[in-house]
């Protein structure tokens, strides 16, 4: 079944099956580090805003989880056995399309395979050190197997099921009347004395809508009330309708699993119900937000309180802005640059203090834990927080005081930080911009007299600032991005991106055309700054709490099937370097100027791009503390990375703040013990031992640097390894779910589009 952690024992060599298409040599080393899995998601806030959260793959690829080899069976098995708790934990999530073997390529490791990632159940993890290192040693020794025979890949067969799939809960799909009714004609004839339609034995059988699910059993009499009335009556038209079931049993003997019906959605044929059907399936949290979240929440009007100005750096005198899509009310992020005396420029980068709101262990901060991210549907957001703190008190709105996290970093000529500063601020956003007024702005060229404040579609500057000031500052926010970009790509990073399809609705909402859109400058713009904050954020928490840290990792490429994608380009005659992220970059960018002429092919080739690419997930520094090597972002070509900049829609990012405060009472609580102490009387003390550039390893081991960062800890419930690590597994799981709802919701209304089509 789709989702099954299974434990798998692989077949001897010679009855592995043999490859598709041609299969050219790879001039990457056979190792291990190409077995790992998970492919980047679309990480897009459902707005269009394909910030960066941009180590998405819709950014990245479009904007968008002992053994020992046995000489005689060829297959992996652990002491000898590959029974339940010790065989190769696998996720049975075969796409559809491919073959029905268990791809391993890509992983046994950490229980994921295919891009989706499971946590390794309890049953199957050792304590035992010398057992961690037989099943390491047995994927290495597979994965170089399988590196050295590349025309084949390996079978094998499901010996136990370790953990059943939560997608079991939910398959919908469609009763298959008419054949039961084709039945009950038979059995009538049959037995003549039995003049009852519907029988406490009788059977129907359901049809999923996903042809990767068997067709299931339901026994009749287990059937709500409300399909009884109907099938009683004959009414065949429940046929149409969409249900959702769950399994019970699949007894060996039978061909089909048994189940029962769960929830009816409706007439199968309307939008609506469609939607209701993929929120069910992904379990996604649409009812309203409880009396007890909502009682965290301060009345409304809402200001700023005094006290939280003075304790605060006082930011208002910026010139600062937001950049969102026009439709945005969730204000995550602001801008602000100013020029330096010595010729660099001091970047702002200012975040909605969500933390502030989110106290932890109330029932805001649960129910925001457990919807983990904002879902977005094209038509429709289910927001993580109330509207009340996500759109109102806690979003940066342009002309009122707001609470902020902020960075501000020196940058210099060459993109490179040469100083910063990270805390808490009030500040004050002149304007809300969307990435069409920036565009219009940047292809005018910055013209001042071209804008002026009266401007139809433009929006009202606030406070002391005018339109110039706002140009000079997107002007100067534009060229420092360029640069940023430049150097990063330098440094070695990827991007996969094709047009994206975007659905026009009417006035009614109702989906009556598609186009492609191509992302602009302006969105870049936004995009380079959040990259840069999130991977800042990244280095200060790892450093601060290297065993309690949340971040995010991107995993190589799955390289059977980067393999299969250098094939396809050497059969099109295309050069392709992939050793590394930015040489699988300048590639591409080859291939690019080299298909000028045809657009179409090169579209297919980045869409091909794409399928080696595997999922980053969020995971708890102390889980790989000795694995450091593997907590970098591959396309990002970064070692560590984060997610900081969207604590309106995304819980990790919530988790992310109060560690970064943490960190930066400690360093406070340090400073004065130092000063206190007057142990370095000539020592700066705006010098930031713990936030800063330069971070002072020896403060953070002392016994009072290790006394103030535990202390702040507490204070700011900084979550301990063990529940990090939950956190990091629930928050994947729900962020998966988003993205399919994501995906699903785009293919159910291009599919309304195309059945309205005339051929």
């Amino acid at each position: 079944m789709e989702g099954d952690i299974v434990a798998v024992k692989i077949d001897p060599l010679p009855l592995w099956t043999k490859m598709k298409g041609p299969n050219g040599p790879c001039n990457n080393t056979s190792t291990l580090e190409g077995c790992n899995l998970s492919t980047e998601d679309n990480d897009v806030d459902g707005k269009g805003k394909h910030k960066v959260d941009a180590d998405h793959w819709s950014g990245l690829c479009g904007s968008y989880p002992g053994q020992n080899e046995d000489a005689d069976q060829q297959s992996i098995s652990y002491k000898n056995d590959s029974l339940t708790g010790k065989g190769i934990v696998c996720d049975d999530n075969t796409p559809q399309g491919s073959t029905n073997h268990l791809d391993l390529l890509g992983g046994a490791n950490h229980g994921s395979i295919n891009g989706h990632h499971h946590a390794t159940p309890d049953s199957l993890k050792s304590n035992s050190c010398s057992g961690h290192i037989e099943v390491v040693n047995a994927v290495e020794n597979m994965c170089m197997l399988v590196n050295s025979v590349p025309s084949k890949r390996p079978t094998g067969r499901v010996v136990s099921i370790i953990e059943r799939s939560p997608r079991r809960e939910g398959i919908v799909g469609h009763l298959n009347v008419k054949q039961w009714a084709s039945y009950k004609e038979i059995t009538k004839r049959d037995v003549k004395k039995n003049r009852n339609l519907v029988s406490d034995n009788d059977y129907i059988q359901l049809i999923p809508t996903d042809p990767k699910f068997p067709n299931m059993m339901l026994l009749v009499r287990k059937l709500p009330e409300c399909i009884m009335k109907r099938l009683k009556s004959g009414d065949m038209t429940i046929e149409m309708d969409l249900v959702a079931a769950q399994i019970d049993d699949w007894i060996e003997e039978n061909p089909f699993p048994e189940a029962h019906i769960l929830h009816v959605f409706g007439r199968g044929g309307e939008i609506q119900t469609h939607l209701d059907a993929i929120l069910f399936q992904n379990a996604i949290c649409f009812s309203e937000f409880p009396p007890e979240a909502l009682s965290c929440l301060p009345c409304v009007p809402w200001e700023v309180p005094p006290k939280e100005i003075q304790c605060r750096k006082d930011l208002r005198n910026l010139c600062l802005f937001t950049i969102d899509p026009s439709t945005a009310t969730d204000l995550d992020d602001a801008l602000s640059i100013e020029k330096l005396p010595n010729g660099n420029f001091r970047v702002g980068v200012h975040i909605a203090d969500v933390s502030y709101f989110v106290l932890p262990d109330t029932a805001l901060d649960s129910e925001a834990q457990s919807r983990s991210t904002s879902v977005y549907m094209l038509q429709r957001k289910l927001p993580m927080l109330p509207p009340l703190l996500s759109e109102n008190i806690g979003s940066l709105s342009p002309g009122v005081d707001r609470l902020a996290l902020s960075m501000l970093l020196d940058v210099n000529g060459e993109g490179d930080v040469v100083d910063r500063w990270i805390g808490r601020a009030v500040i004050h956003s002149c304007c809300k911009l969307s990435y069409d007024h920036a565009q219009d702005i940047i292809d005018r060229g910055f013209d001042f007299e071209g804008l002026k404040n009266t401007e139809d579609g433009y929006p009202k500057v606030y406070g002391h600032f005018e339109w110039p000031d706002v140009i000079m500052s997107l002007k100067s926010l534009y060229e420092i991005s360029n640069v940023l970009k430049r150097k990063r790509f330098t440094d070695g990073a990827l991007r996969l991106e094709n047009p994206k399809v975007v659905i026009l609705f009417d006035e009614n909402g109702v989906p009556y055309d598609s186009k492609l859109s191509e992302r602009k400058e302006s969105n870049f713009l936004v995009e380079e700054y959040m990259l840069l904050a999130n991977t800042v954020a990244a280095e200060v928490i790892c450093r601060a709490y290297p065993d309690a840290a949340l971040l995010r990792r991107h995993p190589e490429p799955n390289m059977r099937k980067m393999r299969e994608f250098m094939a396809f380009c050497q059969k099109h005659g295309l050069e392709l370097n992939t050793t590394s992220s930015g040489q699988f970059h300048w590639s591409l960018e080859q291939i690019r100027e080299k298909l000028k002429g045809d657009p179409v092919l090169y579209y297919i080739l980045i869409s091909y791009a794409t399928k080696p690419m595997q999922l980053a997930s969020y995971f708890c520094s102390g889980d790989l503390k000795d694995s450091a090597n593997e907590w970098g972002h591959y396309a990002l070509a970064v070692p560590f990375y984060t997610h900081f900049t969207s604590p309106l829609r995304r819980y990790p990012d919530i988790i992310v703040h109060r560690t970064l405060l943490a960190t930066i009472e400690a360093e406070d609580l340090y400073m004065k013990h130092q000063k206190a102490l007057h142990v370095h009387k000539e020592m700066d003390m705006e010098k930031r031992c713990f936030t800063g550039i330069n971070f002072d390893k020896s403060a953070a081991e002392s016994i009072k640097g290790r006394e103030a960062l535990s202390a702040a800890a507490v204070k700011y419930s900084v979550p301990g390894g063990e529940m990090l690590a939950s956190i990091a597994a629930h928050c994947n799981e729900r962020k998966l779910a988003s993205r399919n709802v994501k995906d699903a919701c785009d293919k159910l209304y291009m599919w309304f589009i195309l059945k309205k089509k005339e051929v």
